[in-house]
């Protein structure tokens, strides 16, 4: 079963249908489910999540059953099925990071922001979780904040409290 939280259906602005426009012309005719993975991105970089209501949406636009966006966003972890903050952390927590501090980081994010991983600060500022690598084995522990993607490496806890004071500050 498809487990993404859903809130009030959401509606595509004009603006964002102007995006998907783009990306799909820039696939061959018949081929613009190619585009599903670019399109799944701008709804998340526009909500910071990918509800159900805007995967049904995605599929009416590509012309493809529901099912076959459900199957895509479920299946990448780089797609949020429910809401996060607006600065979302993701700790990589594989083995060279882990062996470095990775799991000490994650453990000062929860106590530093007050909210377990996988929930959202009540400001809605802040989200975190663990991740699978993030390639930046040489430079642990590492994380990126989503949706731009930037990445903080060798993180202690005295970087991550400057980091969170920082993005407060934005």
């Amino acid at each position: 079963m498809l487990k993404v939280e859903e809130q009030t259906p959401v509606q595509l602005s004009s603006a964002l249908l102007a995006k998907f426009d783009d990306v799909k012309s820039r696939y061959p005719e018949g081929k613009q489910k190619s585009a599903l993975l670019p399109l799944l991105h701008l709804v998340q970089a526009e909500y910071l999540w990918v509800s159900t209501s805007a995967m049904d949406q995605i599929a009416a636009y590509l012309n493809i059953e529901p099912i076959e966006v459900y199957e895509v966003a479920t299946f990448y972890s780089m797609y949020f099925l429910k809401p996060q903050g607006k600065y979302a952390m993701e700790v990589c927590r594989t083995g060279p990071c882990c062996l470095v501090g990775a799991e000490k980081i994650l453990t000062h994010l929860e106590n530093t922001l007050g909210v377990k991983e996988g929930e959202v600060t009540a400001d809605g500022l802040f989200s975190f979780r663990g991740v699978e690598c993030l390639a930046a084995c040489g430079y642990g522990p590492v994380l990126q904040i989503s949706p731009d993607y930037t990445f903080y490496e060798n993180l202690t806890t005295e970087s991550v409290d400057k980091l969170i004071e920082d993005l407060k500050n934005k």
